[in-house]
């Protein structure tokens, strides 16, 4: 299957008011396509390009779709900073069954949400990485955008999981503290 149906497939997955902010993969796709491809000269070589005015248009989206990916992530995981905090402090003073029972459904959907934004981060991140290799193939090795965005990539706050995952494995923690002991 063919990335863009993937990375389509993947999306539709997702929770529904997410779909608008995942990277968009097939505007990407089109700004590549704008893009004159690499030429050879008789002899076998490529020619030298300079930074051509479509490479700019290619540089500009990827940049915006950065942005829109990253502030999603960070509002995202700023508030399941808030909303951990919150259940931490609830499950210390839990009183009764039927409280705990309420609570833990509660921390599943908070830690399954979690399980989503950590999803999301990879599908984005794989979908960067696929559309950057497309532009250098489209582009050959004369341009910058393929050197300069992938060290970039890999500090974005949205490929930085381990705070989340910490946040993910907290909640399981909570869990288990709820749980009930298991007698033989």
């Amino acid at each position: 299957m063919k990335h863009g149906k993937k990375h389509r497939a993947e999306v539709a997955k997702s929770l529904p008011e997410w779909r608008d902010l995942f990277m968009s993969y097939k505007a990407l796709k089109r700004e590549v396509k704008l893009i004159n491809p690499i030429r050879f000269n008789s002899n076998g070589k490529k020619r030298s390009r300079s930074w051509p005015t479509e490479d700019m248009g290619f540089a500009l989206l990827l940049a915006r779709e950065l942005d829109k990916i990253n502030t999603f992530y960070i509002d995202k995981e700023e508030d399941y900073i808030i909303g951990f905090k919150e259940l931490e402090i609830r499950a210390e003073s839990v009183n009764g069954n039927e409280e705990m029972l309420e609570l833990q459904k509660e921390i599943l959907g908070f830690h399954s949400e979690m399980v989503m934004l950590l999803h999301y981060s990879v599908i984005n991140f794989a979908g960067l990485m696929k559309i950057v290799k497309k532009h250098k193939k489209r582009t050959g090795a004369y341009t910058s955008v393929y050197s300069f965005y992938m060290p970039r990539v890999l500090q974005q706050p949205f490929f930085s999981t381990d705070l989340l995952y910490n946040l993910i494995k907290g909640c399981e923690e909570i869990l288990d503290r709820l749980s009930p002991p298991n007698h033989p």
